[in-house]
Parts: structure tokens; sequence; C-alpha cells
């Protein structure tokens, strides 16, 4: 599905078939004679169709198409290679860059699956997890020269427009924001999200990502937006959207330490266990397993926020990390 949402801009649906998000809003920018991709969906094949379909529709040529990435999650990365021309860019922060040549090179996996290890995830889900995910199974395969890195303020231009880069990390380390200041349009990525929430995972090498998040939203809720862009779903009312996000992890933070309070001496797995997710499932038990390595990733990524302002301490014990109330905290 097309929708034209400004002149020579539009948006195309891109199925996320089996995924929660259910959907991608990759978006079209028309130039002179060339095109500009933001976004593209999983390395599958109903993304293809769908992304292709739409392509076809607008009458793009792939082989004039650049592609620009809000991030390296691959339901946002997957095909980035096979929609820009042969001879065209593929831009992507150069952080987010660093990791998905870390990711596709297997790089990470051992220092993430310990990290999970260490909080209590049960070895047999991690390692079906592995296999089913579709953020490790449907991802990029390789990079090629095509792939380039872009900085905090660097313009992308097509057309009449030019598109300023606002390096915004949390989501991942080097989640991008592309702002349209002449139209003040922004597309947001996933870093805003209009009726979900971003995934704020622990991220290797990351100290605090969940603290880099929330002073990312700081830093971009005065932006004059008339028309956000989000990643996923449906738009909105951009600074109120921002003053929510603030209030949804404020809540959350404060469940985490309660819950802790309350259970000294829980690992992380456990504590996500007794947080309250928007989720259709019964129990925690009951949870699919992809959603319960992310729920448990974003629950980590809170235990972190909390242990480095002193509201909880972590001590390992028997391998697995276990956290405590401080007393007067």
């Amino acid at each position: 599905m097309t929708e034209q949402v400004y002149k020579n801009i539009w948006r195309i649906g891109v199925e996320l078939p089996g995924n929660p998000l259910r959907e991608l809003n990759s978006y079209l920018l028309k130039g002179e004679d060339t095109w500009l991709l933001i976004d593209t969906g999983f390395r599958k094949e109903a993304c293809r169709q769908a992304l292709s379909a739409g392509l076809r529709e607008l009458g793009a040529d792939i082989e004039k198409t650049d592609v620009l990435l809000t991030h390296l999650h691959s339901d946002h990365s997957g095909l980035a290679a096979e929609f820009a021309g042969k001879n065209r860019k593929v831009y992507l922060s150069r952080t987010d860059l660093k990791y998905l040549s870390m990711n596709i090179a297997n790089k990470t996996v051992a220092e993430r699956n310990a990290r999970f290890l260490e909080e209590g995830f049960p070895p047999d889900l991690l390692e079906e997890n592995a296999r089913i995910n579709p953020a490790m199974a449907e991802r990029l395969q390789s990079l090629d020269d095509r792939f380039t890195p872009i900085d905090d303020g660097q313009e992308i231009r097509i057309g009449e427009y030019r598109l300023k880069t606002i390096v915004v990390p949390g989501h991942t380390p080097g989640n991008t924001m592309f702002w349209m200041p002449e139209q003040e349009i922004m597309f947001t990525g996933d870093h805003v999200l209009f009726d979900i929430t971003p995934n704020i995972t622990a991220w290797s090498w990351v100290e605090d990502s969940l603290g880099d998040y929330l002073e990312n939203l700081l830093r971009v809720r005065n932006y004059p937006v008339q028309l956000a862009l989000p990643g996923h779903r449906k738009s909105g009312d951009y600074k109120e959207r921002i003053r929510v996000l603030l209030d949804h992890h404020a809540r959350r933070l404060a469940e985490t330490e309660r819950i802790i309070r309350q259970n000294p001496g829980l690992n992380g797995y456990e504590i996500a266990g007794r947080m309250t997710w928007k989720i259709r499932a019964a129990s925690w038990e009951e949870f699919p397993l992809a959603q319960k390595w992310f729920a448990v990733g974003e629950c980590m990524s809170h235990l972190n926020y909390l242990v480095k302002r002193n509201k909880i301490e972590r001590r390992t014990e028997g391998g697995i990390r276990r956290y405590y109330a401080l007393n007067g905290t």
C-alpha cells in the first residue's frame, strides 16, 4: 500500500508477517531524476514483494535509488542492499554501520549471549531464540562499498529537499532521525513511535542505553515538527508523544525498583517476568520467545540505568547477576 504524505514523499507499507509491529513505514522521496528510499524491511520474501510493488506503483527506478537507513535493525535494513542501485549509496550512521558490520560477522553474539545468561535467561531458550528471532535470522548478510557512514548534522539532498541527520543513540547505539527544516517534517524512525513504545535494550559496549535514549528525547523535543513520519504505525502529536514516552519510562523505572525492593536477590530474567507488558499472553511462561528476549533486554537497560544512579545494587552470585535495593534511595 502506498500513500502520499507530502509533495513528492510517499509512505510504502511493508508487511512484517508474524511480527507484532505488523508493518514497516518505508518512505520514498522523489528527486528530479533520482529517488531516496528510507528503510526497507526484513530480508524476507513478503517484505521484498511489498516494497517492490510499492516502488513499481510509484514508478521508481531502483538503479537510480539511494537508500537511507534510520538504524541497523533488520526490519529496517534487511533489504537495503537489494533496493539501492548498484552505483548508488546506502547511508547509515557511522556507529550503527560499525555495529551492523560486527553483527554480520557474528562478533557481538558471544558477548550478548553471555550478558543474557548472566541475567538468568535459560540457555536452551537463548539457543532457540537465535534460530527463530527475525532480528538475527532475517538480517543483511553482507556489506559492500555502497554502504556509506553519515554523521550528526550531515545533510542528504534529494530534489528540492534537504534532510539533516540527527543521531539519537538509545534504540540503537547510532539511531538516527532526519529533519527537513523548511517543511518542518521529521522522519522519527523508531526514536519516537506514537501508539507503541520503542524497545530500549541493553547494547554491547554501551553503558547506559536507556539514559542515552531519555537524554535524546529531551534533546529533540522542541523541534517545531508539523509532520512526524515514524518507522511503524501511525503519526501523532510529536511533542506530546515525547512527554508520554518520558513519563512511561519514569513509571517503568519506578516499577523496576519496586519489584527489587519487594523481592531482593532476583535476576534480570525474573524481574522482567514481574514487570508489566502489553502483550497477549496469560503469563510470563507463555510469552512468545522472541518477545521474551526483547523484554529481558529492555529490563536490562532499566537495571543498568538504576545501577548507574545508585538506586539499586548489582551483585554477581554463582555467575548470575542479582539485584538489591540500596537503603535510603
